[in-house]
């Protein structure tokens, strides 16, 4: 039977590293960023002329009102990459909170949501954590997806539940308050992981062995730190699981694919993982094409699970066929799932010009703020960060009513010790959508593959 995941996944380690390593690129050929800018004040998605009956509620806390609570979401939404790069997981939120509103919100209270763009600098994020928790005097967080968390001490130290965050850097294995969208059985007691390692599973490369007989492994890294690192525990993974491994390093400045893909050819590499950046993921697909590489997958993160594949890898129809992600969540284009089509429907609803750029993080997004939303309804009318926090720390596994694979923040004793582990996995299909092009499960639709693995330990970044 399923349970909660261990430790911190994996596959997310990898996607988020790289997408640091895409930053650091753009920083560094654009210069000095600015401080944290509120963008959306008072957010709350309520209709106009939405009539709000008075209540008998008392205000339990911060940001509780008898008629309201408060919370803040911080995004990095202004980027050296683009305005979608971080931004997708703060659309699903506000979706959810928006369709909340409408069907009358939490115990008769509605949520206002105060969004605060941290503009991806350090100095920024601890900007909007400040004014946010000091000024706008929010309950909780939800929905926050941030390149430099460094007001993350201040949020834990303040008390403040960051609910269903993105784990872009190391701050949700590390402080107490803060609660990843994957969960996490570190200590979070000031230092990451444990003593500065986190484990991630094998299930990924697993899966690939078992369902598509994949045997020879490529993995593509840039020459820089953060890559190397992560294409190393890529590595492990697959030479655990049987795999005969090629690694393949490209220059972090001028990357000559074309070499690394004639090599790939000449060792009979059948599968390719990486630990690069996006735009270099649609270089590496135009090369495969070009060389006349093809392999039985091109895996990809979670991170790329979207919409916007069928445009960005116009140039390279064979690759993009290949392609294959996986995640801990299931298929936001699985409609048949009652969950997934409400996700679906929100969005629709609050951002119908979205409806080319869904992707799985706007899904986690919306994921979060159904997780702080059914903590909130757990307490009644005594809305209290301690109660919140109490449904967030039990035992029992929390699966977004089937929408995600069961997870928890249950501290592990041995985190080096196997783990049950469960994910999804789909193949992008260019006659999925009515020939629109789209993601295709792979494993079943409304659930899950689970299978017991070794955990892989890595040094945190």
């Amino acid at each position: 039977m399923p349970v909660a995941a261990r430790h911190r996944d994996s596959r997310t380690a990898v996607g988020l590293a790289v997408v640091a390593v895409a930053v650091l690129a753009a920083a560094s050929a654009c210069g000095t960023r600015v401080r944290g800018q509120a963008t959306g004040a008072g957010a709350d998605g309520a209709s106009p002329g939405t009539t709000v009956v008075a209540s008998t509620n008392p205000a339990s806390d911060v940001g509780v009102s008898p008629d309201q609570v408060t919370v803040g979401l911080i995004v990095s939404k202004t980027s050296p990459l683009g305005p979608e790069t971080f931004s997708p997981p703060s659309y699903g939120a506000q979706a959810y909170f928006r369709s909340l509103n409408q069907a009358g919100g939490v115990e008769g209270r509605t949520v206002k949501v105060v969004v605060c763009d941290d503009q991806s600098s350090g100095a920024g994020n601890l900007a909007c954590v400040r004014k946010l928790i000091d000024e706008d005097q929010v309950f909780a967080f939800a929905g926050n997806s941030i390149y430099d968390y460094a007001g993350a001490q201040a949020v834990s130290q303040a008390a403040v539940p960051d609910v269903g965050g993105q784990p872009i850097g190391s701050a949700y294995d590390q402080y107490q308050h803060l609660y990843s969208i994957y969960g996490s059985s570190a200590p979070r007691d000031g230092t990451v992981g444990w003593g500065g390692t986190l484990y991630g599973g094998t299930e990924v490369q697993r899966w690939f062995k078992e369902n598509l007989g994949a045997r020879t492994a490529a993995v593509v890294a840039y020459n820089q730190a953060d890559s190397l690192r992560f294409a190393d525990l890529t590595a492990r993974a697959l030479e655990l699981e049987g795999y005969s491994v090629v690694r393949e390093q490209v220059d972090f400045g001028v990357p000559n694919m074309d070499a690394a893909v004639i090599d790939m050819r000449s060792k009979g590499v059948d599968i390719v993982f990486d630990a690069i950046d996006g735009a270099g993921n649609v270089t590496l697909c135009k090369s495969m094409d070009a060389n006349h590489l093809q392999v039985k997958a091109k895996v990809t993160s979670v991170q790329s699970w979207g919409q916007s594949v069928g445009t960005d890898y116009a140039a390279s129809p064979t690759c993009r066929g290949s392609l294959y992600a996986t995640a801990t969540d299931l298929n936001y284009a699985d409609t048949s799932v009652d969950e997934v089509a409400r996700f679906r429907a929100d969005m629709h609803a609050a951002f119908p010009d979205r409806d080319r750029l869904l992707s799985m993080w706007e899904l986690e997004g919306w994921a979060s703020a159904q997780w702080l939303t059914d903590a909130m309804q757990s307490c009644g009318a005594e809305l209290t960060r301690a109660c919140v926090e109490q449904f967030l720390d039990r035992p029992d596994p929390y699966d977004g009513h089937g929408l995600l694979t069961p997870r928890n923040f249950v501290v592990s004793t041995d985190p080096a010790a196997d783990s049950r582990n469960c994910l999804s996995v789909a193949q992008w299909s260019d006659a999925a959508e009515g020939g629109a092009g789209g993601w295709v499960s792979r494993t079943p639709v409304g659930g899950f593959d689970c299978v017991d693995v070794p955990n892989v330990p890595y040094q945190a970044g």
